[in-house]
């Protein structure tokens, strides 16, 4: 009413320009908010992007793809003088077609041959089954692999350190093609869907990181493979309902808690003769894993073996011309032993081989039975240990040995960050910060194998993404690689939240790390509703000082304090005690030091304890759900996606790392899961699942509603058709599911502050 007896002082037109003025200064402030349309739907947020660099020559050059052009490029690393290397008319496979879509690329030992993946498929999470062809730089020629095999049906193809030779999977079948008369000779003829040769099944892929089974040995003489006999392990069935008129069923061999492992074997073909021998790895097939396979030299193969309850590892080595094996190392624990440390603030996964030095006499290995994760060298003759890295700090993940060094990330000071560090390789020199002070925040390395260049990759909570090649280790930037400066303006341009990292401690005396996202026009003086955004297991840290989901930053903006809080059992850099405590007590310990960190949390003057909402997926959707009905007196708002409701539904390998076996300790598995405290239900719950999910099955979500209409708890849910683990397929679905979720944040836990 003010504004407008004001108005009535000014004649018609001044009133239009009065009002246009307050139409532009309205849109350019909401210019500077996010909206799901916008992060989801316009494409004005994209980031930029660096097709991937593949070293050659140790490093002293490397070729990668110019996106303009799509030619490969080689580049000489230091002076980055360039020349085409590749180029696309190269790889037009007949005339009037378009040039192949190269989705990867290696290269042959000696870089005369050129391997392209195209046409790919998806087989569970990635994209591993396609077409491959060979460029051979020499006579100009391209030429597709296992011609006479269906489009998309080949997997793992690599060349033979001879370069006389390709090698692939077919149908669960391992086969060699010669290169110079396209002879192709099939090496084992036993694959089936349950016997499988050269690839592994749904767990050791999900659980280890395994996919490519098998390896060529330096001299193309032979192949080391593994071979899993999953005809013993049960189907676990989805439905398709919406693409034809009757459902499908898609059957996924999954062994869920308490069932046997799969049998794997590791055999070594001849390739010449074709013969096989079965490496007598000692112990029941069924009874332990084989998580890893590596030749050290031209005739010997290191193998690892788990126990089924994954506390033992045990190093074999095999000699292919005696055909003997013998141990050579041995590391167990009272909770478990990880095969590999894949750092979450790295998203490194996979398989990655123990580093070889002292041509083949030792290995590095990353073992934390002392008070903290360190690097120690395991002479394979004597057994010896000798630690590498010294001192009361984690090493988060090891990158590179070179013949005096080892390069490797860690954080000694903060759990938050991370950054390159290197020591001497023989445990005799102090440790030594590569990473400069500017470069606060994550810090991820690629390096060349000679250790001499790396392409390093740099973000904070306040810097996206840049990528740089650099020099080392005096860390030099030789050329920008990604500036993201778009992405950077367009940042700028919003009214970005700000981030303040923070401590707790609990009652009960732990330190616990935290992440607050709080409005820009933040007032200390009203009272804010949080979202606490949880993960809590040993697969996810989420208090780190990276560059943060704009989902997050659009809440924040609307009004919440969005708060984030690793508690024990995260693999935090805060010593072994911290990640281990968890074990047999998952669904307990990490829950309850959740609640009590947000028990303080609350107490601040300027948070809203009505209002208190709490969202997670996957093991963070557990978390959601075992917060939300064991602590009703603190989160009165719970968004559940792809959570395990119950923990015997899950997968064996993961479930029973952590937790141990069902036969021994059944009601450590009933206590942690949440369908055994859906009953004290009082808050609002959405439960979010795709029925297509073959990581954490629906079948969890439909436990979880029965066990809550059993006790007449109300609740909503939402069934994604068809979606998997990762909730996006199809058109328009990240968009649909955000939308969703924001819009029931709104309704039950109102955003601002009062």
């Amino acid at each position: 009413m003010l504004i407008v007896l004001h108005m009535m002082k000014f004649n018609s037109a001044s009133i239009f320009i009065l009002l246009f003025c307050i139409g532009i200064a309205t849109a350019q402030e909401d210019r500077r908010l996010l909206t799901i349309d916008r992060i989801y739907a316009s494409g004005e947020f994209r980031q930029d992007y660096h097709p991937p660099i593949k070293w050659i020559e140790k490093g002293e050059a490397y070729i990668t793809m110019d996106m303009q052009s799509g030619d490969f490029v080689r580049y000489e690393t230091a002076s980055q003088q360039s020349s085409t290397y590749l180029s696309t008319q190269s790889l037009i496979p007949n005339k009037g077609e378009k040039p192949l879509r190269v989705e990867d690329f290696t290269l042959s030992n000696d870089e005369s041959k050129v391997l392209i993946l195209t046409n790919s498929k998806k087989v569970w999470r990635s994209n591993t089954k396609g077409d491959y062809w060979v460029y051979d730089l020499n006579t100009k020629k391209l030429s597709k692999v296992g011609n006479q095999f269906p489009a998309s049906s080949l997997m793992f193809a690599k060349f033979s350190d001879n370069n006389k030779f390709i090698a692939y999977v077919h149908e669960f079948n391992i086969y060699q093609e010669n290169f110079k008369n396209g002879e192709t000779k099939q090496l084992t003829k036993d694959g089936t869907e349950d016997i499988i040769n050269g690839t592994f099944d749904w767990v050791y892929e999900e659980e280890f990181g395994c996919r490519d089974g098998f390896r060529w040995n330096k001299d193309g003489k032979y192949i080391a493979f593994w071979q899993v006999d999953a005809s013993n392990i049960k189907d676990f069935y989805m439905l398709n309902n919406t693409d034809d008129n009757y459902s499908k069923v898609i059957p996924v061999q999954y062994p869920k808690v308490g069932e046997n492992p799969s049998a794997v074997k590791i055999g070594v073909i001849h390739t010449k003769k074709g013969a096989i021998n079965w490496v007598p790895v000692p112990g029941n097939s069924k009874a332990h894993f084989l998580p890893r396979m590596q030749w050290i030299n031209v005739k010997e193969v290191l193998i690892q073996q788990l126990n089924r309850k994954q506390n033992h590892l045990k190093y074999f080595i095999y000699n292919v011309s005696t055909q003997k094996i013998k141990e050579v190392y041995s590391e167990q624990e009272d909770t478990w032993v990880d095969i590999d440390y894949p750092d979450v603030a790295s998203n490194s996964w996979g398989m990655t081989d123990e580093l070889v030095i002292e041509d083949g006499k030792a290995v590095l290995r990353m073992t934390e039975n002392g008070n903290w994760r360190h690097v120690y060298k395991i002479d394979l003759n004597t057994n010896d240990k000798t630690l590498i890295t010294k001192g009361e700090y984690d090493v988060a993940d090891k990158y590179i040995a070179t013949d005096t060094d080892l390069y490797f990330n860690a954080s000694p000071d903060n759990s938050t960050q991370r950054y390159l560090y290197a020591t001497d390789l023989y445990g005799k020199g102090n440790l030594r910060k590569i990473t400069p002070t500017s470069f606060q925040g994550i810090n991820r390395y690629d390096i060349s194998p000679n250790g001499k260049f790396a392409v390093h990759s740099h973000s904070n909570s306040t810097k996206p993404r840049t990528q740089q090649l650099i020099s080392l280790p005096d860390h030099k930037t030789i050329k920008q690689l990604v500036t993201n400066e778009n992405f950077i303006a367009k940042m700028d341009s919003l009214s970005l939240p700000k981030t303040e990292f923070f401590k707790v401690t609990t009652d009960e005396g732990i330190e616990i790390d935290g992440k607050m996202m709080k409005p820009q026009n933040f007032d200390p003086t009203k009272k804010y509703p949080v979202l606490f955004y949880v993960y809590g297991e040993p697969a996810g840290q989420v208090c780190l000082d990276r560059w943060e989901s704009m989902w997050r930053m659009m809440l924040a903006q609307q009004g919440y304090l969005v708060i984030m809080l690793d508690n024990r059992g995260t693999p935090c850099l805060k010593g072994s005690q911290w990640r281990k405590s968890i074990y047999r007590k998952i669904g307990q310990i990490n829950v309850d030091d959740q609640a009590a960190a947000a028990k303080k949390v609350i107490e601040w003057d300027f948070i809203d304890s009505s209002r208190i909402a709490v969202q997670g997926w996957s093991g963070g959707g557990t978390m959601t759900l075992n917060l939300l009905f064991r602590y009703p007196e603190i989160y009165t708002t719970g968004i559940a996606v792809a959570a395990v409701a119950n923990q015997l539904m899950y997968d064996n390998i993961y479930q029973e790392r952590y937790m141990g076996l069902p036969s021994e300790n059944e009601e450590d598995f009933i206590d942690g899961s949440p369908v055994s405290h859906a009953k004290n239900l009082e808050g609002d719950l959405l439960i979010i699942h795709g029925t297509a999910d073959d990581n954490v099955h629906y079948q969890n979500t439909e436990m979880l509603m029965n066990e809550l209409i059993k006790h007449n708890k109300q609740f909503d849910v939402m069934p994604y058709p068809n979606r998997a683990h990762g909730i996006y397929e199809g058109k328009n679905t990240r968009r649909h599911l955000y939308t969703l979720m924001t819009n029931y944040l709104m309704e039950h836990c109102p955003a601002g502050g009062k």
